[in-house]
């Protein structure tokens, strides 16, 4: 492999203070953070066994069907994306609820579902009814579909409560568009609470997965604000990659059609996607953002770096996914523990 250079120089309520000191001691020996937030060790001792249970479910359906780790982990991005990291994104359509799996991003483009269905109904059977929350679920099967795959491993903070809604409207406004520029992503990370760093290291998740065409093609036949025609140095480099993406996507037709995002190792977390950018195979426009033109030295350094250095690509994934995996969190009396995670609680009351 040749070396690769650098053309870049560079929610909770307040316990009362009457009962602060057993009800913390008592929240200590479950596991659970005094102020009611996120815990790696949450289910410690009122489900000691939940994150085995849901790991061996993961690795099953993995091994069956290696192209759902990327899906499930899309589903914890596309939650924690609208409304905060509260398992919104798994509601159905129910009295006063449209499901944000109707939203544009969403519609017959996310699945999975019925893993985290499956998941869920083995732990309301090993551990106490109400315990563990979908929102937790979704946290837990996106660490545990990265390190299967060969990506890095972390501690999983614990303890979100389910919402008792859902937002279609936010689903269409907040989930990032494959043709975003770089300032739309920015902004929509910012928006998030996240940073560059943030928003370079999570497009790494795009290492694995597939796209369908219809997210790309106006790159490959002209539609996109700058014709891949012209005589322009940024487009030079895509005249082989984009003639092999039109021989699968053809100029009508084949919208749904699946390409992998990383042509060489699709199915393997690496840094491979970084390597693919710097050498002009991006295949979402929003992926190519991050580096052509070098408009913005810090993104595209970052890219440069974590293509020469996949262990600082994975220390710092670890980190990024974990900030996210906290975004407008709802704990203790907030939202609730599904039974089932399609349907709030009411219900089935």
């Amino acid at each position: 492999m040749k070396e690769i250079i650098s053309p870049v120089s560079r929610k909770e309520k307040p316990i009362r203070m009457a009962k602060s000191f057993v009800l913390g001691l008592l929240l200590v020996l479950v596991g659970v953070e005094a102020d009611g937030g996120l815990s790696p060790h949450y289910y410690k001792e009122i489900c000691p066994l939940a994150e085995h249970i849901i790991r061996q479910n993961v690795e099953a359906v993995v091994y069956r069907d290696p192209t759902m780790a990327a899906s499930l982990l899309r589903l914890h991005f596309h939650d924690c994306f609208v409304l905060g990291c509260d398992a919104s994104v798994l509601l159905d359509d129910a009295d006063g609820i449209v499901s944000e799996k109707n939203a544009l991003p969403n519609l017959n483009s996310l699945r999975g579902f019925e893993v985290i269905d499956s998941i869920k109904a083995v732990l309301e059977e090993a551990c106490p009814p109400l315990t563990v929350s979908c929102a937790d679920i979704l946290a837990i099967v996106a660490r545990d579909v990265v390190h299967l795959r060969g990506g890095p491993s972390w501690e999983v903070y614990s303890g979100r409560k389910d919402s008792l809604t859902a937002s279609l409207s936010e689903a269409n406004k907040r989930i990032p568009a494959p043709n975003f520029t770089l300032d739309m992503l920015i902004s929509n990370f910012h928006d998030q609470g996240l940073d560059i760093v943030d928003l370079v290291s999570l497009s790494g998740s795009h290492t694995i997965g597939r796209s369908r065409c219809v997210s790309f093609k106006g790159r490959l036949y002209g539609q996109d604000p700058i014709e891949p025609f012209e005589e322009h140095d940024r487009y030079h480099r895509y005249s082989e990659f984009f003639s092999s993406l039109r021989s699968v996507c053809p100029p009508s037709g084949g919208h749904d059609t699946l390409v992998p995002l990383d042509l060489k190792t699709s199915r393997r977390f690496d840094n491979r996607y970084f390597h693919n950018l710097v050498r002009g195979n991006a295949l979402l426009q929003s992926d190519d953002e991050l580096v052509a033109g070098y408009e913005d030295d810090e993104v595209a350094s970052l890219v440069w770096a974590y293509a020469r250095d996949q262990e600082l690509f994975f220390r710092r994934y670890r980190s990024s996914i974990v900030k996210m995996g906290s975004i407008n969190v709802l704990t203790g009396e907030q939202g609730e523990v599904r039974h089932h995670c399609r349907y709030v609680n009411a219900y089935y009351h």
